[in-house]
C-alpha cells in the first residue's frame, strides 16, 4: 500500500460511514488488501489498477460514493476514523514483525 496520508484515513472512514457498524471491520480489511493488491499492479504494470487504484486507500475509497464528511462531534464517525487509525496500526505491527523488524 502506499504511503497513508490524512487524506486517506478521512476518505476510509468516510466509505466505512455508510456501512453498518457490524460491516465494518471486514470492509475496512478488505481495503487494506485491495489498496495492497492495487499498489502491487502498479509497481509490476506502472500504471493503476483498473477497479483498485494506485494503492492509495484514498483511490480506492473514492471510487464509491462518499458522503460529506461529518464533523468530529458525530460518535459513529469518530468510531470509524478510529477503525481506521487501529486497523493501520495493527496493519503495519503485523508486517513489521512478519518482516523481523519487531
Amino acid at each position: 500500500m502506499r504511503p497513508v496520508l490524512h487524506g486517506d484515513v478521512v476518505a476510509a472512514a468516510r466509505a466505512l460511514y455508510v456501512r453498518s457498524p457490524e460491516e465494518r471491520l471486514a470492509a475496512m480489511a478488505l481495503m487494506l488488501a485491495r489498496a495492497d493488491a492495487a499498489d502491487a499492479y502498479r509497481k509490476r504494470f506502472h500504471r493503476a489498477h483498473p477497479e483498485w487504484g494506485n494503492g492509495s486507500l484514498m483511490a480506492l475509497a473514492c471510487r464509491q460514493d462518499l458522503p460529506p464528511e461529518p464533523p468530529l462531534d458525530d460518535p459513529d464517525y469518530c468510531r470509524c476514523l478510529a477503525l481506521v487509525l487501529a486497523s493501520l496500526a495493527d496493519s503495519r505491527m503485523s508486517k513489521a514483525a512478519f518482516s523481523g523488524r519487531c
